[in-house]
């Protein structure tokens, strides 16, 4: 499978997994009863991550297609995670409580601010430490944000106050924006990994392959 023939799949795949996302949350099958494990709610955000690693290491030909992507692009799309801001609002009005606002919004707002300099400065091998590190640091705020609404809504037996984020809009950041911008900071760490000499690519031009 060619190149642009994987970019009009995968773009087909996010579309449905978005629609999927969209009417699973208009139906409702992501809340829970107060006490009860949140299964269909840990899948949606773990299963499209566990989906795109098993597709990565078993097809050379899909892992040559997303190496080949653009590593500045990808990370400044996550410059969209600035809108977690909305946490801190809703924390605010006492809609969310703080143990899940707080980390999950400030750290989404440091993310989402600083990724378009990391992806116009540090691209590139003289800075590819530091580009891993803040891809890191990208995860670690996902994965804070949902271990702490898991702990905060389920283990704590706070459901009614984690509520909002299982319905619709909110219920898309878990289920559709965390696995997806997930995955993103996974492609950059393996393309990161792969570059051998300093690149230095004018901004808006493709990094097809910084490994050359």
């Amino acid at each position: 499978m060619n190149k642009e023939m994987y970019r009009k799949l995968t773009s087909w795949l996010i579309a449905a997994w978005f629609i999927f996302a969209l009417l699973a949350s208009s139906l409702h099958l992501f809340q829970v009863s107060p006490g009860a494990p949140p299964v269909a709610f840990g899948s949606a955000a773990l299963l499209p991550i566990i989906i795109f690693m098993a597709w990565f290491s078993v097809s050379p030909s899909f892992r040559a297609f997303v190496l080949g992507l653009n590593p500045r692009t990808l990370t400044m799309v996550q410059s969209w995670r600035i809108a977690g801001y909305v946490f801190l609002v809703l924390y605010a009005y006492g809609i969310l409580p703080g143990a899940f606002a707080m980390p999950a919004g400030w750290g989404d707002v440091a993310i989402g601010v600083t990724a378009p300099l990391i992806a116009l400065k540090l691209v590139g091998r003289s800075h590819r430490a530091g580009f891993i590190f803040w891809q890191i640091l990208g995860m670690a705020d996902l994965v804070t944000a949902l271990g702490s609404g898991v702990a905060t809504g389920f283990l704590g037996h706070n459901s009614v106050a984690m509520a909002p984020v299982t319905v619709l809009p909110l219920s898309l950041i878990p289920t559709f924006g965390v696995p997806l911008f997930f995955i993103f900071h996974i492609i950059c760490i393996a393309q990161a990994k792969q570059w051998r000499e300093s690149v230095d690519v004018p901004a808006g031009r493709p990094l097809a392959n910084p490994a050359v």
